[in-house]
């Protein structure tokens, strides 16, 4: 199987010391997606972005994955408002000329 844009969790969880019960964690409540391959567990590359935020949380400010899952959920939230009210304004401005 491919895995160039996979990363295996293991080396996450050395690079960020996490233990690898965390990932698990934030897969079981749908966070992020794991694939096994070969009987090892991977990542998409694509999420390391928000892995490395929910990382920050959990390290810095000391939140359970739990509680990352509320973060997550309301800046999704937001970041829809924002788009909505963006469309809005553009609906508004061609009312306007």
């Amino acid at each position: 199987m491919n895995t160039e844009n996979l990363i295996l969790l293991k080396n996450l969880c050395s690079n960020y010391q996490v233990e690898l019960s965390f990932f698990t964690h934030l897969s079981e409540i749908g966070l992020i997606e794991i694939e096994i391959i070969e009987q090892s567990p991977y990542i998409r590359e694509s999420q390391i972005k928000d892995i490395e935020r929910m990382i920050r949380m959990h390290h810095e400010l000391e939140v359970n994955p739990e509680g990352i899952d509320v973060v997550f959920n309301l800046l999704q939230k937001i970041d829809r408002l924002e788009k909505d009210l963006i469309t809005a304004k553009n609906r508004l401005k061609l009312y306007e000329s």
